[in-house]
């Protein structure tokens, strides 16, 4: 039986997102919800959470069902308490004494260290913040798990826990995951949701496999609409020539059958629909031409917190021309103070970094906190020279960033849609040599297969962090592990 129901449910405001999507979670349910930016998997997760109404349909859940729901922002009111706290206040006001070991029993649970259970949210790291609010929902003891692209900030490392916990203490909880990350998809979902405008799709296989047949029933629909309307194109004609023929020999049969093959011509193109195709803009990458066969040296360098703090030491590191060099280890290694200090460098002498005189950078963090918050997308794209008004709005629009937003504050967008202007105005610097830390951070799966194809085509020179499997097989050439105070080359 479903514990979660819905019927003909839809949201169709401000644009059409869903509609008429009836579905049942119930036991052993892990549906995957994959859709492009903005396409409607949060505003699908808030309707069944009961935070917002559905335009149309219903929500129904079996009596006594406890929902959880995690989002993908930590709450700011939760930003100064205690790892332990925030769970604790979780719990009912009557229940928080006499329940209060059930804290430390949820936090074993997702193997979160001693030292980090008294401090502040707002002093973890992305990743431990991401299970922080995990873990406050499941310590309610929900029924079923409503998750908004829960991998979000984990290093490989939290996100091999993440799949640990759901195949084990969480196996039998029905799930919905809103997800970009194919990998973990595949490895936590037992059935895919396809989330559309139109006709929404439902397979009963992990992302991998029900991709490959959403492939095969789209192009059957291409081929279908491509017959039904020279059908149509055909019975009008057919129509036509009876027609004249009957007004020119007085036939009412023939007039008659006239009237019927059009009439059947109407059935067939009211049934007639677009085939679907995803509306997330496109990514578009350029690498500059340089001589230079090695764009940045390492010698001896020590990567250190903002502190001082000692890090890792690299002892030789070249970057060469083509290098998809790609830096791995848990949060806090250091991977993001080596990229920063890389873009340093490239404005400034750098102590044990040498780097060409030929160099462009192009520089993306994973927050895209380099971005001014302040200053509207229109704005900073038509403040480019040689750009200009008209231009910048094609240009945006084709990011997928269309006219109202281009008119908002750049701290005002969506987390997708500042990775695609952030990217956006990467390609517009016309770099040589790129630095991505987490690229595909709330960026959909078209997006990262187009981002990939991308780097791959331009034959790009990067030093990149990603957590995202799938993107760093597809993409690296080469690996530096950093752990233990050292960073070393290793196979991928």
């Amino acid at each position: 039986m479903a514990l979660i129901a819905l019927r003909d449910l839809g949201m169709v405001t401000p644009r059409p997102l869903f509609q008429n999507l009836t579905l049942g979670i119930g036991p052993g349910d892990r549906i995957g919800l994959v859709a492009a930016n903005g396409a409607g998997k949060s505003t699908l997760l808030r309707c069944i959470a009961g935070s917002i109404e559905p335009d149309a349909g219903s929500v129904t859940l079996s009596r006594g069902a406890r929902l959880g729901y995690v989002e993908q922002d930590v709450p700011p009111g939760l930003l100064g308490l205690t790892l332990s706290e925030t769970l604790r206040r979780a719990l009912p006001p009557a229940e928080r004494a006499q329940e209060a070991w059930r804290v430390g029993a949820v936090l074993d649970e997702f193997a979160t260290p001693d030292e980090l259970r008294d401090r502040p949210l707002a002093a973890l790291s992305g990743g431990w913040q991401r299970l922080a609010l995990l873990a406050r929902v499941w310590i309610t003891q929900p029924d079923a798990l409503l998750l908004d692209e829960p991998t979000n900030h984990l290093d490989l490392e939290k996100i091999a826990l993440l799949e640990d916990w759901i195949a084990g203490p969480a196996a039998r909880t029905p799930m919905l995951i809103a997800s970009h990350d194919r990998s973990f998809l595949d490895a936590c979902t037992t059935r895919t949701l396809f989330l559309r405008p139109g006709v929404s799709r439902l397979y009963a296989h992990p992302y991998g496999s029900a991709r490959a047949l959403l492939a095969e029933d789209d192009a059957a629909d291409e081929r279908k609409l491509s017959k039904d309307a020279k059908e149509v194109t055909r019975l009008r004609r057919n129509a036509g020539e009876l027609r004249n023929i009957g007004v020119n020999s007085g036939s009412d049969l023939l007039q008659k059958k006239s009237m019927q093959l059009r009439d059947r011509a109407n059935r067939i193109e009211a049934t007639l629909r677009p085939a679907h195709a995803e509306r997330s803009g496109e990514i578009r990458l350029v690498s500059r031409d340089t001589h230079a066969k090695v764009l940045a040296a390492i010698r001896d360098l020590t990567v250190a917190t903002p502190e001082g703090q000692p890090l890792f030491r690299i002892a030789k590191l070249d970057v060469r021309l083509g290098d998809r060099l790609v830096l791995l280890g848990r949060n806090g290694a250091g991977k993001t103070q080596l990229i920063r200090l890389l873009r340093r460098a490239a404005t400034e002498p750098v102590p044990g970094v040498q780097i060409s005189p030929s160099l462009v950078l192009g520089y993306a963090d994973q927050g895209m906190a380099h971005l001014p918050e302040g200053q509207t997308p229109h704005g900073l794209i038509a403040g480019r020279t040689g750009i200009g008004d008209g231009r910048a709005t094609s240009l945006l629009a084709g990011a997928g960033i269309g006219t109202e937003a281009q008119a908002r504050p750049i701290g005002r967008l969506s987390p997708g849609q500042k990775a695609r202007l952030g990217l956006l105005a990467l390609r517009l610097e016309e770099p040589n040599f790129y630095l991505l830390d987490e690229p595909t951070n709330h960026i959909d799966i078209p997006g990262q297969e187009r981002l990939e194809a991308e780097l791959l085509a331009q034959g790009a020179t990067c030093v990149l962090v990603s957590h995202d499997r799938h993107f760093v097989e597809a993409i690296g050439t080469r690996f530096l592990r950093i752990e233990a105070g050292q960073a070393r080359e290793v196979d991928a």
